[in-house]
């Protein structure tokens, strides 16, 4: 018998804030259907963790999440399709009617995102204003403990044996920070490769988040120069893509925030299955 797949949810306390990362089951195919309908999408990457999740959220209700439902909203249906020898017979496997097609066109199969994150809170939420601050890669690498790691999949596709579209989130906290990496991979194979990261950054005795968001991307053909094998792995691949649109901003904490006596730096890890 195959192992039973449990869910697993992993909280974590960073003074004021609240970590949650939670890694559950692929989605129901109806449950798709749905989803898909509503995102008016002829159907959803095949891998779709619709309750996978990475939250981060301060005890007054402001904060940001990471989800694949929200990212599948900023894929761009109104921009024509990456054409390659395979794309009509693709779209026709995920499409289950001639009307299908009609209704829904074009249709982006490799489900590009610039997805930035979902910002939480009702009264209270955080500022978005453009800075010309970058976060400081250097103070990164220095070596401190890391009291705090996860990984969470939002969704994968593999282009009908074409290639990789992927969505994923990782965090890792330590003592005086934490740092979030939200990475589109694709790969069209002998097409192009693209990465899209977010990366977000909270040092603990700032009033704001840094929030940097970049796109590379390359045809395979100028690629000529890198070896093949480099073309499955995004961190090596990364450095030969030429960025194409870099975005920097600040999340600004709310300014009138009543101070809980209970907030301090002290961590806990919860682990629940």
């Amino acid at each position: 018998m195959h192992p039973v797949f449990q869910s697993n949810r992993r909280d974590f306390t960073f003074g004021p804030w609240k970590l949650s990362a939670a890694r559950t089951h692929i989605m129901k195919s109806a449950q798709a259907e749905r989803l898909a309908d509503e995102l008016h999408m002829p159907s959803l990457p095949e891998m779709m963790f619709g309750d996978n999740i990475l939250r981060i959220q301060h005890d007054h209700g402001f904060g940001i999440e990471f989800n694949a439902t929200d990212a599948l909203k900023c894929v761009n249906n109104c921009q024509g399709m990456i054409k390659v020898a395979c794309a009509e017979e693709w779209q026709e496997s995920r499409s289950e009617t001639e009307h299908t097609k009609e209704v829904v066109k074009p249709y982006d199969w490799t489900y590009t995102t610039d997805y930035k994150g979902t910002l939480l809170g009702d009264t209270a939420t955080l500022k978005v204003v453009p800075t010309t601050e970058h976060i400081n890669t250097e103070k990164l690498k220095a070596r401190e403990q890391i009291m705090f790691f996860e990984e969470v999949l939002l969704f994968e596709d593999e282009l009908h044996d074409h290639g990789v579209s992927s969505l994923s989130v990782k965090i890792r906290v330590m003592p005086s920070s934490f740092f979030v990496l939200l990475r589109f991979f694709l790969r069209v194979d002998g097409v192009l490769i693209r990465i899209n990261d977010t990366r977000l950054h909270h040092e603990a005795d700032k009033a704001y988040m840094l929030r940097e968001y970049t796109s590379r991307e390359s045809k395979i053909s100028s690629l000529k120069h890198v070896p093949p094998s480099l073309f499955t792995e995004p961190n090596e691949i990364s450095q030969y893509l030429p960025i194409k649109e870099t975005i920097c901003e600040k999340l600004e904490f709310p300014e009138k925030l009543e101070p809980k006596p209970e907030a301090s730096l002290e961590t806990v890890c919860v682990k629940s299955k």
